[in-house]
């Protein structure tokens, strides 16, 4: 026996066994072609059922046409969709994983639509969304009986497809939530104003759902404990809810999450970053497991199989959604059942290159495993064809994940650095406010590179001439950048840091003004540690928003914080100066001058420039030189390691 014995336990739900307790929600991956599931997507979750997982609950899809809306998502009320949904269960399926589909409607929580223009959003009555911006129309009994007979439909679609199960969404303030919801549904019909009423839509879903699946499919029901937002379902309402719709005989287990999609707070629980707790949703759904007979799921924040193992041993849930650490490291299941905990390339809930790339409609994937969604590419490395000497410089992201690669697939690498630890901006980055978790990064690749067998050898800066001494075969030059240091008018009698001093310890004055052109993560970042430290804060973007190029879920937690913490926060405005008083602006739209009175430090947060001295000293060199990352162009981590990856695989 292991230290993970409930977490491999079997667990057996209407005689169908799932292997182990580890699940991977229904999660958008925007891998279809005009609703239908494509040889990408099978080869997304192929891999993860490979790698161990018990159970893979597909993306939401949808059960009747008015749910469509411009994010791409399986029409399953389309006997088109039959085909995708058979493909992938006999790719996940022959790994010993079961396969659930997932069925939901959008209501009110409605984008535009696929041609741009706004949709029309459906609801149980005509209450506006926060979120979206839109006015509802009131669904007819009608159209009610309409789209519950499409679940049901759809669900009978998932029976000839040969998936296990069925799941049907009551979460997130989607439809089904929404008519649960007393202060969304103002109904005066049978489907409106009684607990009894509110309830009667979704039970007959489920009951249509039931139909459609036949009495050998699962069937389950996504709920979110709590929405943590402004009118949102509470935490007794819904066990309440919970416990009724469980005690009528025809769910088979309980799936909690936290969180909804009506407003820009609750939303962040949706895909929860790192600022939150890790299992911070498992009293959610403990509370719910305690008053019911059904096997009761969670997920939220459960990266780690250690994690998994302490909700699940403490009796707060029978199965754990993992789904963002199966992202990061499909393998993550088999790695943990065989005892090797350290192997496991741990999530660090950055919502980056996952639900990041989803929000803008692109495939998701993983910025330290940009393999994630590119099965088809990099889902085998091919060996090199002749072994070759190969020489990285630089240890940050880039370098590392293009050492690894290179090692992996049969050349000799050596991977040099200038400075003492490898990481490069990540050791600055874990530095910040609830930001220590991104530091797994370099953690991460650290120990890959081990597992790769590349040498290693720090205090090393690389120089033409020792490259002329040691004639490697290639050389990849992954030297990072520094920070940008514009000229700044009156900076000579200002006190004037860069972030990067501010997190290596300089001292700043009581009153400090942020200049963050970035608008992403570091502007947040320093603003929140200054302000923690006990410094007035004013944060001055060069954008119609803080934090406008980082993941709004990621964003819109932190916004949040930097209201309570009290930082002024200041868009449109482009540094222009300073003084030994004040920072002066100018606003980006009218051109108008903009004064900061009464700083007393100025911090700098201007983006980066490139390291190109190694580049530039190679000049004429004639051997194989290849440049990736920041010295390429100063972007992000995940084109650092994604570089490093493409590099690695082909040189």
């Amino acid at each position: 026996m292991t230290a993970l014995d409930h977490l491999f336990a079997p667990l057996t739900i209407r005689d169908h066994t799932i292997r182990n307790r580890i699940f991977s929600t229904g999660h958008m991956t925007v891998m279809l072609s005009d609703g239908v599931p494509t040889e990408r997507m099978v080869a997304y979750h192929a891999a993860r059922a490979a790698g161990g997982v018990g159970l893979i609950i597909l993306e939401a899809a949808r059960a009747h046409p008015s749910g469509d809306s411009g994010r791409p998502a399986i029409r399953a009320y389309d006997d088109a969709c039959i085909p995708g949904y058979a493909r992938l269960a006999k790719a996940v399926q022959e790994h010993g994983c079961k396969l659930f589909g997932q069925l939901t409607h959008p209501g009110r929580e409605m984008g535009l639509a696929a041609d741009g223009t706004h949709a029309v959003a459906y609801a149980p009555s005509a209450i506006p969304n926060e979120r979206f911006h839109t006015m509802p129309r009131e669904m007819t009994p009608d159209m009610i009986a309409d789209i519950v007979a499409g679940f049901g439909a759809a669900a009978g679609r998932m029976r000839q497809a040969g998936l296990d199960g069925v799941e049907v969404v009551a979460s997130h303030g989607y439809l089904l939530s929404q008519f649960l919801n007393p202060r969304i549904n103002r109904r005066a019909d049978r489907y409106g104003g009684s607990a009894e009423n509110r309830m009667r839509f979704v039970r007959e879903v489920i009951a249509a759902v039931r139909a459609g699946a036949g009495e050998e499919m699962i069937v389950g029901m996504r709920l979110s404990g709590e929405d943590n937002d402004h009118h949102g379902l509470e935490q007794p309402e819904m066990a309440e809810i919970a416990v009724a719709l469980a005690e009528d005989g025809q769910l088979d287990y309980l799936n909690v999450a936290a969180g909804t999609s009506a407003g820009l707070a609750g939303s962040t629980h949706i895909v929860p970053p790192m600022a939150y707790d890790v299992a911070y949703t498992a009293p959610l759904a403990a509370a719910i497991r305690a008053r019911v007979a059904l096997p009761v799921f969670v997920a939220g924040r459960i990266n780690q199989p250690q994690d998994a193992e302490t909700v699940l041993s403490s009796g707060q849930a029978d199965m754990c959604g993992m789904t963002r650490a199966l992202i990061s490291d499909p393998e993550m299941p088999e790695k943990a059942r065989a005892g090797r905990i350290d192997d496991i390339r741990a999530c660090i809930a950055c919502n980056q290159a996952c639900i990041g790339h989803m929000l803008n409609g692109t495939p998701i994937s993983c910025i330290q495993r940009p393999e994630t969604g590119r099965e088809l590419d990099y889902g085998t490395l091919l060996p090199a064809a002749t072994p070759r000497r190969v020489l990285v410089a630089g240890g940050g992201p880039a370098g590392m994940k293009a050492a690894i690669t290179a090692a992996k697939r049969g050349h000799a690498v050596t991977l040099c650095d200038a400075s003492a630890r490898l990481g490069g901006q990540v050791n600055l980055a874990q530095l910040l406010p609830g930001r220590a978790e991104f530091g797994g990064l370099t953690t991460n690749l650290s120990h890959e590179l081990g597992m790769a067998g590349v040498t290693l050898c720090l205090n090393t800066p690389v120089t033409r001439q020792m490259i002329e001494a040691e004639a490697p075969d290639a050389v990849v030059i992954a030297t990072g950048a520094r920070p940008y240091a514009p000229a700044i008018d009156g900076a000579e009698e200002a006190h004037v840091l860069d972030a990067w001093q501010v997190l290596e310890g300089a001292n700043t004055g009581a009153r400090v003004v942020i200049a963050d052109w970035r608008c992403d993560w570091v502007g947040l970042g320093l603003a929140e540690k200054l302000a923690r430290d006990g410094c007035h804060v004013r944060l001055a973007v060069n954008g119609p928003m803080a934090g406008q190029a980082i993941p709004q879920y990621v964003r819109d937690k932190w916004l949040g914080d930097l209201h309570r913490l009290g930082v002024e926060i200041m868009p449109h405005l482009r540094l222009f100066g300073a003084d030994d008083e004040s920072a002066w602006f100018q606003h980006t739209l009218s051109g108008e001058p903009v004064e900061m009175e009464g700083t007393d430090t100025l911090v700098t947060a201007l983006g980066h420039a490139p390291e190109t001295t190694l580049a530039r000293a190679l000049t004429g060199w004639g051997g194989e030189t290849h440049e990736i990352g920041d010295c390429l162009s100063p972007r992000t981590a995940e084109e650092a390691v994604l570089e490093g990856l493409r590099i690695g695989a082909v040189i």
